[in-house]
């Protein structure tokens, strides 16, 4: 299991408990909005990492009036205060977000259709303090994402 600093991280419970958007909105102090609230309940409540047009459409389809502009800037502040994880997409000027919950992941990214699936197990704890011995970095964390082409892609063409 990976060593992860969290002294800088919200409070956040699952998306199975009752969520309380306002409260952790309000210990991160960030003001409550219909808007915030709406879309941190959309990542709150996704099972995986979602795009800004994922988002924007949920709140559509619940007849939520939002532009879009206002989507891509909640989720970069979800980001900014950890509310939030970004996932950025390789060679593409776009990100997926997900609800931060504390558990610390790792990523398949579908080059073709998008699709992410989670890595349950950490291939990098024992690297990570193989390099903090060496460096003598006090190692706080990392990020790790794979690229490539998810069966169903993979098995439509050739790649």
């Amino acid at each position: 299991m990976c060593q992860i600093d969290h002294r800088n991280e919200p409070e956040n419970p699952r998306a199975e408990d009752a969520v309380d958007l306002s409260r952790v909105l309000r210990n991160s102090g960030l003001k409550n909005t219909r808007n915030r609230s709406a879309i941190l309940g959309i990542l709150a409540l996704s099972d995986s990492p979602v795009s800004a047009e994922d988002v924007y459409l949920k709140l559509k389809d619940k007849n939520i009036n939002v532009n879009m502009s206002t989507v891509y800037r909640a989720l970069d502040m979800f980001a900014a205060k950890n509310l939030a994880r970004k996932l950025a997409i390789a060679d593409e000027n776009r990100a997926l977000f997900e609800f931060n919950r504390l558990e610390h992941r790792h990523y398949l990214v579908c080059l073709r259709c998008k699709k992410t699936t989670a890595i349950h197990s950490c291939p990098l704890a024992n690297y990570e303090k193989t390099i903090a011995e060496k460096t003598n970095y006090v190692i706080s964390g990392h990020n790790l994402n794979m690229y490539g082409y998810c069966p169903d892609c993979r098995d439509k063409s050739s790649v």
